[in-house]
């Protein structure tokens, strides 16, 4: 079983940064694929960005140039930067790891970015 511990939300107000973290604990041996999704309200929960074992990254277009996706093997942590947030990236952010064929998810996160 895998842990999922997410955090870095808040509230801020438009161009701003944050950055969120996922930390895994458990049964690991190696994560193939770690991730984030968000879901805004009545929406469905889409990809953000992608990042493979060996560091090679995947973002949605509406992010690209703004968020940076990184992660720490030695730490099983992965992160993703935020910057120059926009009203329209409001939503509940969730992490998402891959190991083998079992996939597992953080308990969300809330992101709130003010005009």
């Amino acid at each position: 079983q895998v842990q999922l511990v997410e955090s870095g939300g808040g509230l801020v107000q438009a161009g701003r940064s944050l950055r969120l973290s996922c930390a895994a604990s458990g049964d690991i041996y190696t994560f193939t694929v770690m991730g984030w999704y968000r879901q805004a309200p009545g929406k469905q929960r889409d990809l953000v960005a992608l990042i493979q074992s060996g560091g090679r990254a995947t973002y949605v277009d509406s992010v690209k140039g703004r968020f940076t996706i990184s992660r720490d093997n030695t730490k099983n942590t992965v992160y993703l930067e935020m910057n120059n947030l926009k009203p329209e990236d409001t939503a509940v952010y969730y992490c998402k790891v891959t190991t083998g064929p079992n996939v597992y998810w953080g308990q969300g996160i809330q992101v709130a970015v003010s005009s």
